[in-house]
């Protein structure tokens, strides 16, 4: 029973490490597989899933699986079936390929001054009467793109590159409204509303929707309007003055310098050595100096295509110049200032003597950015502004103004300024109601019939010569006298100098005579003044020595004064003094023992005494005194 006992007790432990091996065995094999499927895939996910997106690229990605899009519907959402909305930026990404597909292309790129129009193809219909969309809806977006990257599905959006509004300076952009309902007739355009806006565009690049705004860029500032009697007349903005000015001193700065580098290049050919001759040539070292080169040639052999592109660098003027000089004939550089645009109109009236009178006239007027607005929505641009506003104005009222005046009122100086200042004032008036701010209205010349001017100009002419033979007469006669006088000038100026040199005589004679004076009367006050200083001296020391004879005496009486009074202090015969006197002259350090020793005298005590019973050497010093006979 005891062994049937632990038979039996024993027989599961026998059973365990099998079991132990066995799941050990199991857990291996998962793990291998686990291994070899997560091996399996990275290799998948790695090898076949990934791509990457670099930058200034994007990615489209088209879901091969999902539900159908919905009638109407371009781009893919997240569980549908087509090409996905949202596209994948730069990075590295990892999609299926067995369920999509992806197309890496370059992103949208807008540059500098650009701007984007966006379409899009996919979202909600627009509302009946609108053109323009906002995100989310199909058709041409409000809001542009400005310059810069962007990554839009080219799928579901096209977009279109524009250039920026650019206002130059000098020029104000007037803005008109495409969009909305119309605006009130003769008022300007509110937020929402279709016409001119009140506000204009200051100079700058602005990033606006063309399909939205219409921008009008107008020159302000002051213009010209120049007519040239029957040949009609020009009008000059200072833009397009500036601008020719510009290229004037551009080409005439590029002359200099094409001329700088001729005469360069001719020097350096100077100062290079002749070339050796051939019997030189052969026996020359190479250390010897070589020639000079010009920068072109160096150029040159440098690089074989720098000498072409420069001069295919040059300027225009500058290789027309060179033509010019090659042929011999002179560059034509012209300095009139070419118009901004020609009118056929000119100033042309009867005077009031019936003459046909004819008028070169220079108009010159402003056009502000507060008032510019206005003026566009009532007439238009520029020439419309000169066509419509000025020119008729400028007509009407000068025929207006020069039929009051005779043909020789515009030949005289007086007549012709009184035209001018009246023509002037009524321009200003007439076209300050319409927003235009003249300056000026000058009269450059009058076309006058021969048959008034011929005669006039002769009369004129013998006047004028008869007054020119009258001043030379009148000079002739200024010239005498003028050098009469310059005679004498010249002889007051002798006599003055005459007169100046013996006034500078008199001056120096009274001068010394005057120094001496005053040196006999230093030293005569010098000597009354020694006089009285001797006598002074001598009374000093008279006064002295009376002085000091008087302290002395008085000094001595008082002090033979003292000693009476002591003495007498003392007793009539004097002995008490004198043992005062000797008391006050001895040592102060003296000391005087008495020493009682009982009956008998002090000098038999001292004869039996002892020096020791009496305090030693040292106290009898002591009590005798230092300097004293022991």
């Amino acid at each position: 029973m005891k062994n049937a006992d632990i038979q039996t007790f024993d027989a599961p432990n026998l059973n365990r490490p099998s079991r132990l091996g066995f799941i050990r065995r199991r857990l291996s094999v998962l793990g291998c597989a686990a291994l070899v499927l997560l091996a399996a895939w990275g290799v998948w996910s790695w090898g076949f899933c990934r791509f990457y997106v670099r930058p200034g690229q994007m990615a489209i990605i088209t879901a091969k699986s999902g539900d159908p899009l919905l009638p109407g519907q371009i781009l893919a959402n997240a569980g549908q079936k087509g090409v996905l909305e949202d596209v994948l930026g730069e990075g590295r990404h990892i999609w299926n390929p067995i369920f999509y597909d992806w197309e890496i292309v370059n992103a949208l790129l807008i540059p500098p001054g650009k701007i984007g129009i966006v379409t899009s193809l996919a979202g909600n219909d627009l509302p009946p009467g609108e053109f323009l969309a906002e995100p989310g809806q199909k058709g041409t977006w409000r809001k542009v793109l400005g310059p810069g990257r962007y990554r839009l599905n080219p799928f579901g959006y096209a977009v279109e590159i524009a250039d920026a509004v650019s206002i130059p300076v000098g020029f104000a952009g007037v803005v008109t409204n495409l969009s909305g309902a119309p605006a009130a007739e003769g008022a300007f355009a509110a937020a929402g509303e279709k016409g001119v806006r009140p506000d204009v565009l200051q100079p700058g690049i602005y990033y606006i929707n063309p399909r939205e705004f219409h921008v009008s860029a107008v020159e302000v500032g002051v213009n010209q309007v120049s007519l040239q009697g029957q040949a009609g007349g020009v009008v000059l903005t200072k833009n397009v003055v500036m601008d020719e000015n510009n290229q004037l001193i551009q080409r005439l700065n590029q002359n200099v310098m094409e001329e700088q580098r001729r005469r360069r290049e001719q020097y350096q050919q100077e100062a290079a050595p002749p070339p050796p001759s051939p019997q030189q040539g052969r026996g020359a070292s190479d250390s010897s100096p070589r020639p000079a080169r010009s920068d072109f040639v160096e150029e040159a052999m440098d690089d074989p295509g720098a000498p072409a592109r420069r001069m295919l660098s040059r300027s225009l003027p500058a290789r027309q110049a060179e033509k010019a000089v090659e042929t011999g004939r002179k560059p034509a550089m012209s300095r009139e200032v070419p118009p901004a645009f020609i009118l056929n109109q000119y100033v042309n009236f009867p005077s009031r003597d019936g003459f046909d009178i004819s008028l070169d006239m220079t108009v010159e007027f402003e056009l502000r950015p507060e008032r510019l607005a206005a003026i566009y929505r009532d007439y238009g641009d520029l020439p419309a502004v000169v066509d419509k506003i000025l020119m008729p104005q400028v007509l009407s009222v000068s025929r207006l103004k020069g039929s009051a005046y005779r043909a020789v009122d515009f030949i005289a100086g007086e007549g012709r300024e009184k035209f001018q200042t009246e023509l002037t004032a009524a321009l200003q008036d007439s076209l300050r109601e319409k927003q235009l701010l003249v300056h000026s209205a000058l009269i450059r010349n009058v076309n006058v019939p021969a048959q008034i001017l011929d005669p006039l100009r002769t009369t004129s002419l013998s006047r004028e010569t008869d007054l020119t033979n009258k001043e030379k007469q009148n000079t002739a006669r200024k010239q005498a006298d003028l050098n009469r006088e310059m005679s004498l000038i010249n002889q007051s100026g002798e006599r003055v100098i005459q007169e100046t040199d013996k006034l500078k005589a008199e001056i120096a004679a009274e001068m010394k005579k005057t120094v001496a004076m005053i040196q006999g009367d230093t030293t005569r006050k010098m000597a009354a003044i020694e006089r009285e200083t001797a006598a002074v001296r001598a009374d000093k020391t008279i006064a002295l020595g009376r002085a000091n004879a008087e302290a002395t005496q008085m000094v001595g009486g008082e002090r033979a004064k003292g000693f009476g009074m002591k003495v007498s202090a003392f007793g009539r015969d004097g002995g008490d003094y004198a043992l005062y006197e000797f008391a006050l002259q001895l040592n102060p350090n003296l000391k005087i023992n008495l020493l009682h020793a009982g009956e008998g005298t002090l000098w038999t005590d001292l004869r039996n005494a002892s020096l020791a019973e009496m305090g030693g050497a040292e106290t009898l010093k002591t009590r005798t005194g230092p300097g004293r006979p022991e």
